[in-house]
């Protein structure tokens, strides 16, 4: 049974593991708004739990944007959570400022909130790491609609923090700037900003909702790409979820990066059920008559095959 809520559109979501519970946190908005694409300037986050990754029960809001002025004004989006050494909770999230009602302009950065049981989440002052303009591309330059730097997936290797982000370099076509930015701590506390771990060109406009995966000894990056945002060779092609695997220099060849679900799926994120079997999880994105659906899909089963990561389940994809 998907989740979905009859009076909101869902959409980009991340998950966590508590050993009992998986815990859904998703972004939603009002269907009343009318134009899903509103959904973007109105974006709260709730939260769900489930004990098998198909039945949820839904909880609620969790948090919200914050007051006037903030860095997180206009919406709440997309984040992950980890667990500190301390055994508290740590939400990374993107806020969202739209610099005027009638303007695209917005300067996204990320906060962070923080939990003992992930269920009450308070938030820290913020924004805790913004974009360099040295290696990203900022809305002072003038070249793209919005400062990104956005969905902080956060993960550990050996004593160092690391946090993978949506971004766009400061270099090259302006078109063709999309790149997976990169911040380290040492304790979640305090965020060096570093150079990106993929390189612009790579014909995505955005690499969006990135995740790193471990699956049979090797690192793969997950990330989501719809059409209008691909660029240079790939423009014409469709979008959708994207994998690739990390190089020998310990960065993401995004440019060889395949699809592993066309944009019927979004914002794909690889878990491991209760047997221990990686499975994806999507929003179900265009429909049929090419409508946003917003609601979350049932686990699909993956697998490597031929070197890539693929969907196990039937799904035929679109390419």
């Amino acid at each position: 049974m998907t989740f979905a809520r009859d009076d909101h559109w869902v959409w980009d979501f991340w998950l966590a593991d508590d050993g009992d519970l998986f815990h859904l946190y998703y972004l939603h908005a009002p269907r009343s708004l009318g134009d899903p694409d509103l959904r973007h300037r109105n974006a709260r986050i709730g939260h769900a739990t489930s004990l098998d990754l198909r039945s949820w029960d839904d909880l609620g809001e969790v948090l919200a944007p914050g007051e006037p002025g903030s860095f997180d004004a206009s919406a709440t989006w997309t984040g992950s959570v980890v667990r500190a050494d301390d055994g508290t909770w740590r939400m990374f999230y993107t806020g969202a400022r739209f610099l005027a009602a009638d303007s695209l302009a917005n300067v996204e950065t990320v906060g962070v909130a923080t939990s003992t049981d992930l269920h009450t989440w308070v938030k820290s002052p913020g924004p805790i790491v913004t974009a360099d303009p040295e290696w990203y591309e900022t809305l002072a330059a003038g070249t793209w609609r919005e400062e990104a730097w956005r969905d902080p997936w956060v993960y550990r290797v050996g004593d160092e923090w690391r946090m993978l982000v949506t971004a766009r370099s400061a270099h090259g076509d302006p078109i063709d700037r999309g790149v997976i930015g990169l911040a380290t701590s040492p304790d979640l506390e305090t965020w060096t900003v570093r150079p990106p771990v993929s390189a612009p060109g790579a014909g995505f406009m955005h690499v969006e909702v990135p995740q790193v995966v471990e699956l049979g000894g090797d690192s793969i990056l997950l990330f989501s790409c719809d059409s209008p945002h691909l660029a240079g060779a790939r423009a014409g092609e469709a979008g959708g979820i994207w994998s690739v695997d990390r190089d020998a220099s310990g960065e993401y060849p995004i440019e060889r990066a395949t699809r592993l679900v066309d944009e019927r799926y979004y914002s794909g994120r690889v878990a491991r059920d209760r047997d221990g079997a990686p499975v994806l999880l999507a929003f179900e994105n265009v429909g049929e008559q090419g409508e946003f659906v917003g609601r979350l899909s049932d686990p699909m089963p993956i697998r490597r095959e031929g070197g890539v990561l693929v969907v196990d389940s039937g799904l035929e994809v679109v390419r």
